[in-house]
């Protein structure tokens, strides 16, 4: 396959998604679940989303259901150490968080660049900071990795993990900064870097060594790190 085939097929894939998940949220009532869970500090249950939209609780699961299919909710298992059934959790999909949050990636980057022209920082530095004020959990390194590339899909660049030369490195399926990134790479892909290395700041065995940088729209770019 060629890869004006494969950008073009991977922009049908978009957009159809995209498709799917107005759809959904076009509906009121999965819009209120969806936006419920976006401002929840934590995962929600079933029975907090029931009690917050007021309609029973097997009409609950079916709208659930729906924006589970969609792409735009992930569901989990409670992990317990109690007796008792583990509940099933929810939250915001990866990368819906990024296209669906009321506020995006764009008014993100408006307010970080403001702070490096205001602060005169480099933008490295500005985008430590603001990764290591996310917040990000991890037991093991095996579950740091995964913490790691959890934030960062939050991020909306929806990274794929994979191992060369024994090395573990992140290749980011896109940038949702790409039009701004194509103007100003050192800029914006510095903030990306420091935002990578200031969440990595959190953990006890990963630490980010570089971001190899690709065409902001064809995607690509590689995070690489060491445990």
């Amino acid at each position: 396959m060629t890869t004006a085939r494969r950008s073009a097929e991977q922009g049908r894939a978009q957009r159809d998604a995209i498709r799917t998940q107005a759809r959904a949220l076009g509906d009121p009532t999965r819009f209120r679940i969806y936006t419920f869970v976006l401002d929840a500090d934590a995962p929600v249950t079933i029975a907090a989303l029931t009690d917050h939209i007021g309609i029973h609780h097997t009409a609950t699961r079916q709208h659930i259901a729906k924006l589970v299919e969609a792409a735009l909710l992930e569901e989990t298992t409670e992990h317990r150490t109690t007796r008792g059934r583990p509940r099933k959790l929810y939250r915001v999909h990866p990368t819906a968080d990024a296209r669906w949050r009321a506020h995006g990636p764009y008014q993100r980057l408006s307010r970080l660049l403001v702070e490096v022209v205001a602060t005169g920082r480099l933008p490295e530095e500005v985008g430590f900071d603001e990764g290591a004020r996310s917040t990000i959990t991890a037991s093991g390194s095996d579950d740091q990795v995964d913490a790691l590339q959890d934030a960062i899909a939050r991020g909306g660049f929806d990274p794929r993990r994979r191992t060369v030369g024994g090395k573990i490195e992140f290749v980011l399926q896109r940038c949702p900064f790409a039009d701004a990134a194509e103007v100003d790479p050192d800029t914006v892909c510095d903030l990306h870097l420091g935002m990578a290395r200031g969440l990595s700041s959190q953990l006890d065995s990963v630490e980010v060594d570089e971001l190899v940088r690709a065409d902001p729209h064809k995607a690509g770019c590689r995070l690489r790190f060491h445990l």
